[in-house]
């Protein structure tokens, strides 16, 4: 076993990785959020009869809070009291066909129609499903859709907040340590320092070494520890309530973002083997080379769309039943249902800090297999 990264090398791969997460980070948040610019919705309220019995009382719905919990939003919720929502508000960016339009989103306040709305600039917008719409300017007092317009969404919602702290957080840890190694240079690190060089090593070792190779592998090192810590960073923040709490890597979006990347990169540093196996295959016949020619092309797509999902769903999930497991307390209205949901809640939530971990881990491996795959040198028979 090689000896470990000290000094100049270690500092240079954290250099490396710093201006690497930037660049990540930054397509990220355009990319999220681009997905806010969604199709119309209904915006005329509905009354569901569904959530009251016969006798009229209402029953306790979980789903609108669980939702609420794992989607984005303009604001940050941290709790209620007393029938009074306490949240933070966050920066509300539009751009509209008069130009760019700001206002923090605590400027929303309920219209007739028992929407959140606001009057910015001459213009009225309103918040309806945690979507921003423009209501052009003839449009009535009891309006519906084809008075409405989408602005392109640009705000710092809840999802783009946790990615601009965890990216801080990641700054941090990266230039506390790369400061350590620079000042002390081979000596036993410290701290902060001594915390990282072991996942550091971890990654390099049995990640990035075993599966692309003694030659190529320290080419990639800053990608593989980029999306490590990212991953797992933001799954450990979505564990903290308040702090917290956001579904960052919940979001298929962030997750499309990261799978594109290593489909990118993959792609990019193929060899001629590489593609040689996925357009011709060697030592096959040609029949079969041209029925096997579609299927490499689609295998190479399917393999990002897997990463994308497992960390989309398993983040997801763990969120989704913690919550509903809480629920059950209001579901039953009944005290007593804290001795079993309570308990559970907490299993579930002490298993999701292993889960974190462990997606973090399983990603940054495939991506680390499936770049191996693409520069292996193959032997020629």
């Amino acid at each position: 076993m090689q000896p470990i990264l000290r000094g100049g090398k270690l500092r240079l791969m954290l250099k490396n990785n710093f201006i690497k997460t930037l660049v990540f980070s930054i397509l990220s948040l355009i990319f999220v959020c681009s997905t806010q610019a969604q199709d119309y919705v209904e915006i005329t309220p509905k009354h569901d009869e569904n959530h009251k019995t016969e006798s009229g009382d209402e029953k306790y719905d979980p789903i609108p809070a669980i939702m609420s919990h794992v989607a984005d939003a303009h604001d940050w919720h941290f709790f209620d009291y007393n029938e009074h929502s306490y949240s933070m508000p966050l920066p509300v960016i539009l751009w509209t066909e008069k130009g760019l339009v700001t206002f923090m989103s605590s400027a929303f306040h309920h219209d007739n129609l028992g929407h959140h709305a606001v009057e910015k600039n001459g213009m009225r917008f309103i918040k309806f499903n945690d979507r921003i719409y423009q209501l052009k300017d003839n449009a009535p007092v009891e309006y519906d859709i084809e008075y409405v317009t989408k602005p392109l969404d640009l705000s710092i919602t809840k999802n783009i907040f946790a990615m601009l702290m965890s990216v801080a957080l990641l700054f941090f840890v990266f230039l506390k340590t790369a400061n350590f190694y620079k000042k002390n240079g081979a000596v036993a690190p410290k701290g902060i320092a001594s915390f990282m060089e072991a996942l550091i090593v971890f990654v390099r070792d049995d990640i990035a070494r075993v599966n692309i190779g003694e030659k190529k592998y320290m080419k990639f090192m800053p990608y593989l520890l980029t999306i490590f810590f990212f991953i797992w960073f933001n799954n450990m923040l979505g564990l903290i309530p308040w702090i917290g709490g956001a579904n960052l890597t919940g979001n298929i979006a962030v997750t499309l973002v990261l799978s594109a990347f290593t489909l990118v990169i993959t792609n990019i540093n193929g060899n001629k083997a590489y593609w040689g196996h996925i357009f011709w295959m060697p030592g096959a016949p040609a029949p079969v080379k041209i029925l096997l020619l579609p299927i490499e092309l689609v295998g190479v797509l399917t393999k990002p769309f897997a990463l994308m999902i497992r960390l989309f769903a398993n983040i997801t999930a763990g969120h989704i039943v913690v919550l509903s497991l809480i629920s059950l307390i209001f579901i039953f209205k009944s005290i007593a249902m804290s001795a079993v949901a309570v308990p559970f809640a907490l299993f579930i939530s002490v298993l999701e800090l292993l889960v974190a971990f462990l997606q973090a881990y399983v990603f940054t491996l495939l991506s680390a297999l499936f770049i191996g795959t693409a520069v292996a040198e193959h032997e020629h028979h």
